[in-house]
């Protein structure tokens, strides 16, 4: 069966600063299947302070499937990778950074390099027409779902502290 190479790529906007928008992406955990519209299940082993191993389990047509997924992350340059170890899309890669627009906007750039098994080898154009539905795809539970949540989970962290005023005095009776 051959591989076909799916490269696509998309910005996604946030209303956050780039420093927070790294730190929530980056803070896996097993709450994180909540956000997927496919029902999840995430486990999160950390190797090293840079590198973990993420399982997630999803249940496509009712059927347990699991994937896992090595991650390394590059703060120094609010990066993180996330390559496929196995499942349908083994050895799939994909890129993704967060670039600062001001002090509350940033945005995420992503890179994806998804490999798909083909019943048959593609034209240029079908190959490219696969690429086009996965960064739509992709581009939207980030547009939908991911950008939404991470928006709404750091609103608080914005909003400036609360204003201290003095406590009236109480009247001795």
């Amino acid at each position: 069966m051959p591989i076909i190479s799916l490269r696509y790529e998309f910005r996604q906007p946030f209303r956050v600063s780039a420093n927070q928008a790294y730190d929530w992406c980056t803070d896996f955990g097993p709450d994180d299947g909540r956000l997927f519209a496919e029902r999840t299940l995430r486990s999160v082993r950390r190797w090293a302070e840079d590198t973990l191993v993420m399982t997630d389990t999803t249940y496509p047509a009712g059927r347990a499937r699991r994937i896992r997924r090595l991650v390394r992350l590059v703060p120094s340059e609010s990066a993180w990778t996330n390559t496929h170890l196995d499942g349908p899309f083994q050895h799939s890669q994909f890129w993704y950074r967060i670039v600062a627009d001001g002090p509350q906007r940033s945005h995420l750039e992503f890179r994806g390099l998804r490999l798909e098994s083909s019943s048959r080898p593609l034209s240029a154009r079908e190959t490219a027409q696969r690429a086009k539905r996965r960064r739509s795809v992709d581009s939207e539970e980030w547009r939908k779902r991911l950008a939404p949540a991470l928006e709404r989970d750091l609103a608080g962290s914005r909003l400036p502290p609360p204003v201290q005023r003095p406590r009236p005095r109480r009247r001795p009776t």
